[in-house]
């Protein structure tokens, strides 16, 4: 615990003292990571998957906002919808249109979360993202979060269904706008996931704000016990096939990571907790105080011996009857004589 609040120190000078330098790298590793991930999944125009245009992008998004990114990605991924199929391409757009103009209305400051929320599911474990937001923001991330997963389940059901999408053949304009609105809008199991990292959020986010100890150990510990109960139990009740062990192993390794981000950004001292009373005209309040866990970090000095005070240093220790520390060879010969 003390060598994590010591690190803890020790990055907030680093990027106290660098940060000019280290968000344009973190944005530009970013977005390169979203754009590299696009042409991977959904790289249906060849022209667009050459990493050169992903490299551009990623360095142009480094000295822009972070919602800039989700905008380049939504283009992305419109030019590569519009290579398989213009039915793909109307429905991506309308439904790209829907979630932007919903975002930047409500939650504009949480554009990474369209980002990170699609890559999170790439990594399995998703389920950290709505207790890491109920941690650290408020109920209004649950748009964003929701966001980004209808983003993961629309790419993830066009790539499983490549070849009925770029049919030209068999199936008519109607067809295929009626399949993609059926299967990839009204997925059963997108709005089940939404709906449930939405009401963690909630949650997480409604118990650490209490005036309990360790607010925040409990608001982890209900909110990935809530998570999975709402993903299991509605799997069954939508008649969706669980994934249980990855639901299960997900929501575990979320947790611990919810945990880190708690010791990295709250850490308190419930054993000095003070209970306060003080009053005004008006009120009269009662105030509970709980000091921060703050670590020094030690500051190492390294001491500069110049020739001339070693040998001083050398011919006192001689003066008070002492030997030089030397080589033993050198100490050896000097007895000899």
């Amino acid at each position: 615990m003390k060598t994590l609040l010591e690190y803890r120190e020790k990055m907030k000078l680093f990027l106290g003292k660098y940060d000019i330098y280290i968000f344009p790298v973190l944005k530009f590793a970013l977005a390169l990571i979203v754009f590299l991930s696009i042409n991977g999944n959904v790289g249906f125009m060849s022209r667009l998957t050459n990493p050169g245009i992903a490299l551009v992008l990623a360095l142009m998004c480094s000295f822009l906002p972070l919602n800039v990114t989700a905008v380049f990605g939504a283009l992305l991924i419109l030019g590569h919808m519009y290579a398989l199929s213009l039915e793909a391409f109307a429905i991506t757009f309308v439904l790209f249109v829907l979630m932007l103009l919903l975002f930047f209305r409500t939650a504009p400051k949480y554009g990474y979360l369209l980002l990170v929320t699609p890559l999170a599911f790439g990594l399995k474990i998703p389920y950290v993202i709505p207790l890491a937001m109920g941690l650290v923001g408020t109920p209004v991330a649950a748009i964003p979060t929701a966001c980004g997963t209808a983003v993961y389940f629309l790419l993830h059901y066009v790539r499983m269904n490549t070849a009925i999408l770029g049919n030209t053949d068999t199936s008519t304009m109607a067809e295929k706008i009626t399949y993609l609105v059926d299967n990839a809008v009204n997925n059963k199991e997108m709005l089940l996931t939404a709906a449930a990292f939405a009401l963690t959020l909630i949650i997480v986010y409604v118990i650490r704000r209490m005036s309990v100890d360790h607010s925040w150990t409990i608001a982890i510990v209900v909110g990935t016990v809530v998570d999975i109960i709402v993903l299991l139990f509605g799997s069954l009740a939508l008649d969706i096939s669980p994934k249980i062990l990855g639901v299960l192993v997900g929501s575990l390794i979320s947790a611990g990571l919810a945990v880190l981000l708690q010791i990295t950004v709250f850490s308190l001292d419930y054993s000095r907790t003070e209970y306060v009373q003080f009053e005004d005209d008006e009120y009269y309040y009662y105030v509970k105080a709980v000091p921060k866990i703050t670590i020094a970090v030690p500051e190492k000095t390294v001491k500069k011996i110049s020739p001339q005070k070693k040998a001083s240093a050398v011919r006192k220790r001689e003066k008070q009857g002492k030997k030089p520390a030397g080589r033993p060879a050198e100490r050896q010969s000097r007895q000899n004589r």
